[in-house]
């Protein structure tokens, strides 16, 4: 399946370095692009694209504006959107994630990540660009009792969920335990399965939580199931 994408970015740049990296995988193709909110959002009602791109100051309707009347509370047929900004805001990323968003990057750590969170909201999930992650879940869970027993994860499971903790990508994951980014997907399903989530968002505020979000993993002392 084509996955299809709007961009809305008031930058001409921005809209095409995104369209030449997007077009260029084989299973996305970008179908819209808009350089303000409201034309954005009257593309994404037209044309339903799979995920729209919003970067957060634009004219017209801004990006969190555009993520709340697309896929916000009482919207009864949302649209996926992540919001990709230059400013490092905390309360940007909590009022993204508040107004539906099922992504928060930033723009300045290349495509690599883009591309995962735009497959990543594809499956349910929500991906944050690892500088808010450890500041997201700290304060999401420092409120949050820390529970006893729980589910059975494996050494290697344990050694995933931390990174996961840690804002990580499959692909960062993959580089530190020295294994394949399936064989990390494969890992990062079977713990939400055993937790009951259905997202790394969760997964991460589990290992807060608990206490399981410290790197148990070094790359120079490599565990015997290696």
């Amino acid at each position: 399946m084509t996955i299809r994408l709007l961009i809305a970015d008031d930058q001409r740049g921005i809209r095409q370095a995104f369209r030449m990296v997007l077009d260029a995988q084989p299973d996305m193709s970008v179908v819209a692009e808009a350089a303000d909110g409201t034309t954005a959002l009257r593309e994404a009602r037209r044309l339903r694209p799979d995920v729209v791109l919003a970067d957060i100051r634009m004219p017209g309707l801004d990006g969190l504006e555009l993520t709340r009347a697309l896929a916000g509370p009482g919207v009864v047929d949302p649209v996926r959107v992540i919001v990709v900004t230059t400013f490092e805001l905390d309360e940007y990323l909590y009022a993204a994630l508040r107004n539906g968003a099922c992504g928060f990057l930033l723009k300045r750590p290349g495509p690599t990540l883009l591309i995962e969170a735009i497959r990543a909201a594809m499956s349910g999930d929500t991906m944050i660009s690892p500088q808010f992650t450890v500041r997201l879940l700290r304060h999401v869970t420092s409120r949050a009792p820390e529970t006893s027993g729980g589910p059975s994860l494996s050494a290697r499971e344990l050694e995933v969920v931390a990174l996961v903790a840690q804002g990580k990508t499959n692909a960062d994951i993959a580089g530190e335990l020295f294994i394949s980014s399936g064989t990390v997907k494969n890992h990062v399903a079977n713990i939400a399965t055993k937790l009951a989530v259905s997202h790394r968002v969760a997964i991460a505020a589990w290992a807060w939580s608990t206490g399981h979000a410290n790197p148990l993993y070094s790359p120079e002392v490599r565990s015997e199931s290696d």
